[in-house]
């Protein structure tokens, strides 16, 4: 991985992002930015399958107005954080709580994926109570976890400096 990371940083376009001042901070921002929707959009699922927020509306208005978020986020952050990695790829490609962050969206994404099967099961569904059971409750609170763990390991990669 070290020789791909400095082969990757040699290569004009690391070099041409690296020089643009501007660019990094810019992304890095967008990247947060995008990192507040998905947390914020899984929360308020999580809350409406848990029972404990919009409660009067169907699994399927909430869906609808959520998922396209954290789907658009995703992208976003998928586009961001590829030429994040390009601009620098020894600080990223080297460094372990990159390594753990993308390691956790490897699990985060199906993860989000079956929440949304379990809405689209339940569309209609339009009551005061949880849905699924202690299963679901406990599922979708391991997977708003995992995507705060995410954001956590994302951050930490700033304070990990690799030789």
């Amino acid at each position: 991985m070290e020789a791909f990371a400095q082969w990757l940083g040699a290569t004009p376009v690391s070099v041409a992002i690296r020089r643009a001042l501007w660019l990094i901070p810019l992304l890095q921002a967008v990247h947060i930015l995008a990192i507040a929707a998905v947390l914020s959009s899984v929360a308020m699922i999580d809350l409406r399958l848990l029972g404990l927020a919009g409660r009067s509306q169907t699994l399927r208005a909430t869906a609808q107005r959520f998922v396209p978020w954290i789907w658009t986020s995703l992208v976003v952050l998928a586009a961001t954080g590829l030429v994040l990695v390009v601009g620098e790829p020894k600080r990223s490609l080297l460094n372990p709580a990159f390594q753990l962050k993308m390691a956790m969206v490897a699990a985060a994404v199906p993860g989000m994926l079956a929440v949304q099967a379990l809405l689209r099961r339940n569309a209609d569904v339009r009551n005061d109570h949880p849905h699924g059971g202690k299963m679901t409750g406990a599922f979708v609170v391991l997977t708003f976890l995992l995507w705060c763990a995410i954001a956590f390991a994302g951050r930490w990669i700033a304070y990990i400096r690799v030789a």
